[in-house]
């Protein structure tokens, strides 16, 4: 079984700066670490790799140093990792960036399974999953909790929803979106650490995948970052309500006082 997990790299610091020509996330300018989604699609990638065998490939895409959280899955019990780099994937939205994953996986002769986070920490859209399954023509479930092989060869699903859960079955090959509610992602052993420091990296580039050249980076986006700004915090100010004697019932009338004020209630 050939299992691709998707993998992106999210910023772990809060000096992030902001291209002021595209409006986009430097990415370069900020430490980086897995997202946190995407580490509990690696771990369900490997359990299932346990169970029945197989080869579990991670795959990922931005400059060159996105090639560090690829030696985390590596860490892991990833068998093999893929960074897709290159100066004209820069500036994709989540349409050009399920392309090149999209034309990865092809590139690579498919796959039974993609497995990937049900969103990014950082920009939170959950789309590159559903846009990759319809891109690959492949049957795809989201906020997955619990995934299973059955006896027929199908993986049968639960999925978290806003006011029920569901189980669903799904016929191989498939995506699936994973929630953190799936597992608990393990911690790499400090020998994998090392064996992973040393793994080779395959880069594939839009030559090598034979992108064509209007589906990738700006040029492919439909979608256009118009403003970034930094929410404002509001001033915090502390209020003393009643006095040290003064009784509950009164206290809790002027709370209600100032709450109908400010329309609260």
């Amino acid at each position: 079984m050939r299992v691709v997990v998707c993998i992106k790299q999210v910023p772990s610091s809060r000096k992030v700066k902001i291209d002021p020509t595209t409006n986009n996330l430097r990415r370069e300018s900020a430490d980086g670490v897995m997202n946190s989604y995407d580490q509990n699609a690696m771990e369900a990638a490997l359990q299932l790799k346990s169970r029945v065998g197989g080869q579990v490939t991670a795959i990922s895409m931005g400059p060159a140093q996105f090639s560090l959280t690829l030696r985390e899955a590596l860490a892991m019990g990833g068998d093999e990792a893929i960074l897709l780099s290159s100066g004209a994937f820069a500036g994709a939205d989540t349409l050009a960036t399920a392309y090149v994953l999209a034309k990865c996986v092809e590139r690579i002769g498919g796959a039974d399974l993609i497995l990937l986070g049900c969103r990014s920490v950082d920009s939170d859209t959950g789309q590159v999953g559903p846009i990759m399954a319809e891109l690959l023509n492949l049957p795809q479930v989201t906020l997955a909790t619990r995934l299973e092989l059955t006896a027929d060869g199908r993986l049968e699903v639960d999925r978290l929803l806003e006011k029920y859960e569901e189980t669903v079955s799904v016929r191989l090959p498939a995506l699936v979106a994973v929630t953190s509610a799936l597992n608990t992602p393990r911690y790499p052993r400090p020998v994998d650490i090392m064996k992973a420091a040393r793994a080779n990296i395959e880069v594939f580039n839009e030559t090598y995948l034979e992108c064509e050249g209007d589906k990738i980076g700006l040029a492919g986006s439909r979608t256009e970052v118009v403003k970034l700004f930094r929410p404002h915090k509001p001033d915090k100010t502390a209020l003393m309500i009643g006095s040290p004697g003064e009784s509950s019932v009164r206290i809790a009338a002027k709370i209600a006082e100032i709450l109908t004020q400010r329309n609260v209630i």
